[in-house]
């Protein structure tokens, strides 16, 4: 079985990024594309969501461990290029292509799928920017 290459993480970068998907989050499914998200989503723009503290906490918690085993993946030497990178190959590859698949099978808009995967693509471009920056 092969080792893991010894990672020195920067923990402060891991929280920083998941912290960047809170904020990208906020202006994406916030002024940028809620109404037509909630739309395709069949949801009421204007409804509160029903435990919010819970979704925001399951949304921390999820991003935190992303971050964290995406610095690992990235490794010591990425740069923020490299960085943005391998977050682009991922949110497009991995993340969407795995969106698409369950929203076909699903049978979710079109529009849904670029929304939800143009946020993830962006989420991971950010995770890889940081982490390679700031190592």
């Amino acid at each position: 079985m092969p080792s893991l290459p010894h990672i020195d993480l920067n923990w402060l970068a891991v929280i920083a990024a998941a912290a960047s998907a809170f904020v990208l989050g906020g202006i994406w499914y916030g002024p940028l594309f809620k109404r037509a998200w909630c739309r395709e989503a069949g949801i009421d723009p204007d409804a509160a969501p029903a435990h919010p503290a819970r979704i925001f906490a399951i949304a921390f918690a999820c991003s935190l461990l992303a971050s964290l085993i995406f610095a690992v993946f990235l490794g010591n030497e990425a740069s923020a290029a490299d960085g943005f990178g391998a977050g682009f190959v991922v949110g497009v590859f991995f993340v969407a292509m795995s969106f698409g698949i369950n929203y076909a099978f699903a049978q979710r808009s079109l529009k849904m799928w670029m929304i939800d995967s143009g946020y993830h693509i962006a989420q991971f471009c950010l995770y890889g920017l940081i982490l390679g920056a700031w190592h």
